[in-house]
């Protein structure tokens, strides 16, 4: 089972990505995190990649469709795998469809998960973060112990600079964007389902497991 997850910041997706790669047995692939990893490895790739970074510049699609090859001929992908972070753009999208025709694979589905863009900008503004062990609180789902401070340490928390209005209302000016076009892209080869990203998590989890069970492991 090969997914494509896709939805606006904050919009919960870390988290049911992480139960459905669980439940599913198949390896999430985080195109952040894989950059990351070569870049800290010393890589070839990732030392071209560190080149395009320090620069300023975006890494090239070219870049991030080789180490996505390099990624999924490793053997934990031979069960499937769920998608994050990428595609961002048509042109992506398209490279990666040639990516998987050449490795004799595809995608099965693409995952929207839908959120109002004012319950969006409430969940991010109302998150709270430790400066010293890097925990998350929600002032609304899941508030600290004692007002301001980290249970775990005692630390003053704070408001991260991207989780303010302003910044958060670009971000998803931006998700939108660049985002719409893909999901029209995907919806002309009938792959794409919505699932409402409103409620509590664990309904929202069974929305998708009840779409997950009409494909084939």
């Amino acid at each position: 089972m090969n997914l494509i997850f896709l939805g606006p910041p904050g919009a919960g997706k870390g988290t049911q990505a992480q139960r459905i790669c669980w439940e599913y047995s198949i390896t999430q692939l985080s195109t952040g995190d894989l950059l990351r990893a070569h870049i800290s490895k010393g890589t070839n790739l990732g030392k071209e990649a560190e080149g395009y970074i320090n620069s300023g510049n975006l890494v090239p699609d070219e870049l991030i469709i080789a180490l996505i090859k390099e990624e999924l001929l490793l053997p934990q992908y031979k069960s499937g795998y769920l998608l994050d972070g990428f595609p961002r753009t048509v042109p992506q999208a398209i490279a990666l469809d040639k990516l998987l025709e050449e490795l004799q694979q595809s995608i099965d589905l693409v995952l929207v998960l839908e959120v109002p863009d004012e319950d969006i900008v409430e969940r991010l503004t109302a998150r709270r973060t430790c400066p010293t062990c890097g925990k998350v609180y929600h002032l609304v789902f899941n508030p600290p112990l004692s007002e301001g401070r980290c249970d775990l340490d005692g630390s003053e928390l704070f408001l991260r600079k991207d989780d303010n209005e302003e910044t958060v209302t670009k971000r998803l000016k931006v998700y939108k964007e660049q985002t719409m076009p893909i999901i029209n892209y995907y919806q002309q080869k009938d792959l794409v389902q919505t699932i409402n990203g409103v409620g509590r998590l664990e309904q929202i989890y069974k929305n998708i497991k009840n779409i997950l069970k009409n494909l084939k492991k």
